[in-house]
């Protein structure tokens, strides 16, 4: 429970906030999040099972109130807080903004520290190399580089060693060059234990407030909490949490190659018989062994491979990829997949073994520097795709009963390789097991995590239907929508599924596009995008359209526009209708072209809509309809970001007023004032 003592120290340091912050005006729905938060996470509600699901509308201020609610209670009971987010943007906006100035200001002793993974960060060492022996690595794109440059930049601490505070991006190919892998870059060995990627990890033990995205968060819980604290020691705030479902089954999908191993196997055996004949007798033994694990592999592989030959024409003869009906795999892969899965398991175990070995010569010195950094490259490869297979069979080695769990479909490329593919259909048993059954705490939140203003489909998603704990939140938005915006939908003819939609809206588009304001027009689909486009521009409108420059050239470009009063309309797709900050006069005129269903076209969607009509259900009302008012009400959170803001909100899709679900999206969006055509 929370002490008096504790609910003192909050309110004080509220106090020191609200004078610090310029302009600050009370916000109830503020004071509302950091009491319910407060209480979820000391067990006011439910003892064990502390879990929040909170839904904060924009301008609520949620950031600040999970850092007023968990910090001094995290502190008090020695417990770490763990802030995962799904975007670069807000991680960057809490470690570079929100929580320097809550330290300041709240003057309670912690530190935080922004957690990322390995492949962010650079070997130090390796740049080292990369510019003492430039012969070693001379490609047609690494020739020109000057990595003198870096070097001195680290010296010089004016850049920190990861991707991210580059001055300049790198290329790919160049920063694989000099990425901090476990290979390379092993802490056991002094000439790297100076590296970024090391020096970060050691920050970790002493922060107290670790900020990561969801990726990492669902990785290192798989692993068994190898950077994180144990699950049972820590609070978590999981932020724009309404991505979590979907991030999990990206992370626990797998893909693999079907066609064409022997490609990378015989190579391996090249490379392995170049080992034998440069390690010493004693590691010879562990070579063999793996050389003797691919050899089995590529065995294993080969009815595979003329199983996916036999049916590659009838597999794609309309499509690129293949979807397996109810995840019923051919019986030659579904014989195959639980040896396929620990033989590959098998030989990754020994390829450890090999490449601890090989490091050790090399920082024995034992070895010509660049042979051993190309056999080390090529161990790093080779282990690569035995990851891959291995992932890949273990989930097509699952047994699929009536409930069927998974997606699986092969996709053929342009080269006729044929990838293998499987995701999970649900990751609520996952999330149970992995966070929410041993978490101290979890806090879940995000400006749009009911859909139809239901928080049933989250819980469903995330597994937390059978939590009794679950607590659940709605703090609406400190704006007056009615006053400062307008939704208008006014009278068409088509329906968007219609073909003579697009005609309609080019030619009633230019009349929602006022001059000397800021619009914003979003579409569902990219090919319609560039047909609007096209047409408009030949009638004398100027446009900024995505995927013509970068997003950051095109924000500068409008942002620009809108200084000098000038008319600037940007035309984007789904991507811009989240996360996108145009506060102010960069946007007065959002545009939303037809509401953004999301096509059940992926193998993945397809499987979903499948398992939810094999139970009795409807996939359109059960998975579609939801998820697309989610996406309506991110897309019309793009008009006003700020209290001062005003403008409105065009929605040119009659299905908002002549279908049935049309009055429940409606009702799902902000309080706008409407003006309906109709």
């Amino acid at each position: 429970m929370l002490t008096e003592s504790l609910k003192n120290q909050i309110r004080a340091i509220h106090g020191n906030i609200k004078t610090a912050l310029p302009n600050y005006q009370p916000r109830a729905g503020q004071n509302q999040l950091v009491a319910e938060i407060s209480k979820i996470i000391a067990g006011t509600y439910h003892k064990h099972e502390r879990i929040g699901l909170i839904e904060a509308g924009t301008g609520t201020g949620k950031s600040l109130a999970y850092m007023l609610a968990a910090i001094p209670y995290a502190l008090a009971q020695k417990k770490k807080l763990v802030i995962a987010t799904a975007t670069v943007a807000l991680q960057e906006q809490l470690v570079n903004k929100d929580l320097p100035f809550f330290q300041k200001h709240s003057k309670l002793l912690f530190e935080f520290s922004l957690v990322k993974g390995r492949q962010r960060y650079a070997c130090i060492e390796r740049l080292r190399q990369q510019q003492k022996h430039p012969e070693l690595f001379a490609t047609v794109t690494t020739a020109e580089f000057d990595w003198q440059v870096l070097l001195d930049k680290w010296q010089q601490r004016q850049w920190l060693g990861d991707r991210d505070t580059l001055a300049e991006p790198l290329a790919e190919p160049l920063w694989q060059r000099i990425v901090a892998d476990p290979l390379h870059c092993s802490k056991a060995n002094r000439r790297h234990a100076n590296c970024p990627f090391h020096l970060a990890r050691a920050e970790l033990e002493s922060a107290d407030v670790l900020v990561v995205n969801h990726a990492l968060l669902l990785a290192d819980l798989a692993r068994g909490n190898s950077i994180l604290p144990a699950p049972a020691d820590t609070i978590y705030v999981i932020d724009e949490a309404h991505h979590l479902p979907h991030s999990a089954r990206e992370f626990f999908a797998a893909h693999a190659q079907l066609n064409h191993n022997d490609i990378w196997l015989d190579k391996a055996g090249i490379m392995l018989q170049q080992l034998i004949a440069l390690l010493s007798a004693a590691v010879m033994k562990d070579i063999v062994r793996l050389a003797d694990s691919c050899n089995e592999l590529a065995a294993l592989l080969k009815p595979v491979e003329h199983c996916v030959k036999a049916f590659q024409a009838r597999w794609f003869a309309d499509n690129n990829s293949f979807r397996f009906v109810d995840a019923a795999l051919p019986k030659v892969m579904q014989q195959q997949a639980e040896e396929l899965a620990s033989c590959s398991q098998k030989a990754l175990n020994q390829l450890e073994k090999v490449q601890q070995h090989l490091q050790e010569h090399i920082t024995g010195q034992n070895l010509p520097l660049k042979q051993s950094l190309n056999l080390l490259q090529e161990l790093g490869y080779l282990q690569q795709k035995l990851e891959q297979q291995q992932a890949l069979w273990q989930l097509y080695a699952v047994a699929q009963d009536k409930n069927v769990q998974q997606a699986r479909w092969v996709e053929q490329l342009n080269n006729q390789q044929l990838i293998g593919h499987a995701s999970p259909l649900g990751v609520a048993g996952k999330l149970e097991q992995l966070l929410f059954n041993d978490a101290f705490a979890v806090v879940l939140c995000s400006a749009t995590l009911t859909a139809l203003n239901s928080f049933q489909y989250i819980k469903y998603d995330l597994g937390l239907t059978s939590f009794e704990g679950v607590k659940t939140l709605q703090v609406a938005s400190p704006f007056a929508y009615a006053e400062k915006g307008r939704i208008v939908i006014p009278k068409m003819n088509t329906e968007p599924t219609e073909q003579a939609y697009t005609a309609e809206l080019i030619s009633l588009l230019p009349d929602f596009l006022p001059d000397n304001q800021a619009s914003l027009v979003l579409f569902a689909s990219y090919w319609q995008m560039q047909q609007v486009a096209e047409a408009l521009r030949k009638a004398g409108l100027s446009l900024l359209v995505q995927g013509e420059a970068s997003r950051q050239a095109l924000l500068q470009l409008h942002g620009e526009n809108c200084k000098h009063n000038r008319t600037s309309i940007l035309f984007g797709t789904q991507s811009f209708s989240e996360g996108l900050d145009l506060p102010g006069n960069l946007l007065t005129n959002l545009v939303i072209t037809k509401l953004p269903f999301a096509v059940p076209t992926s193998p993945l969607e397809e499987a979903l809509a499948e398992a939810v009509t094999k139970k009795g259900g409807n996939a359109f009302l059960q998975l579609t309809i939801p998820a697309t008012s989610r996406k309506l009400v991110q897309a019309c959170g793009r008009l006003l970001r700020q209290e001062q803001d005003q403008g409105r909100i065009v929605i040119l899709d009659r299905r908002l007023v002549s279908k049935s679900y049309g009055s429940a999206m409606l009702n799902a969006l902000p309080p706008f004032s409407r003006n309906i055509d109709y």
